[in-house]
C-alpha cells in the first residue's frame, strides 16, 4: 500500500491491524457496526478558480454518500496537497489554509482520531444534517452564479 500513497499507508497504519487487516479494537469500539469496509478520502481537488466557495465540502459529502455503502468508517488526513501555489510559501498562510481544510472536514462530522487521521461514522447524524445544509448552499451558489453570469 505504501507504494500507492504515503497518506493511505499512514492512515492504514493508524486504523488497521497489520496482521488481520481489520480495524484495531480501539477504532472498532468507537464506531457503530454498519459494515466492515474503510473508505479513505485521499484527496478532494478543485481547480484554483473554484476554490474558496465551499465546493470541496459539498462534493466531498456527495462522494461519501455515493461510496459509503458497506463502510464502517470513513477516514481522511486533511491537508494541503497542491504545493504549486506561491502564496502558501508563507507559514501563516499555510496554517490558515490548513485550518480551513480541517474545518471543512470537521463540518461533515469528521473528528480527529490520532496522528492527523480523522474518522467519520457513516451512521453519523452530523453527516446527514450537513448534507442538507450543503445542498442548500450549493443551490445558493448556483443562483448567485446565474445572476452574475446574466
Amino acid at each position: 500500500m505504501e507504494e500507492e500513497s504515503e497518506e493511505l499507508y499512514e492512515t492504514a497504519q493508524v486504523l488497521l491491524d497489520p496482521e488481520t487487516g481489520s480495524f484495531i479494537s480501539e477504532v472498532g469500539d468507537l464506531l457503530e457496526y454498519v459494515g466492515s469496509a474503510l473508505l479513505v478520502m485521499d484527496r478532494v481537488t478543485l481547480d484554483p478558480p473554484w476554490r474558496g466557495h465551499g465546493l470541496a465540502a459539498v462534493l466531498g459529502c456527495e462522494a461519501i454518500h455515493r461510496l459509503m455503502a458497506g463502510c464502517r468508517a470513513i477516514a481522511c488526513s486533511p491537508g494541503i496537497t497542491d504545493l504549486s501555489s506561491q502564496r502558501l510559501r508563507d507559514r501563516s498562510e499555510w496554517d490558515r489554509v490548513s485550518a480551513k481544510i480541517i474545518q471543512g472536514w470537521e463540518s461533515l462530522g469528521f473528528r480527529l482520531y490520532r496522528d492527523n487521521v480523522y474518522l467519520l461514522s457513516p451512521a453519523s447524524q452530523d453527516l446527514e444534517e450537513q448534507r442538507g445544509a450543503l445542498r442548500r448552499r450549493l443551490a445558493e451558489l448556483g443562483t448567485s452564479w446565474r445572476i452574475g453570469a446574466s
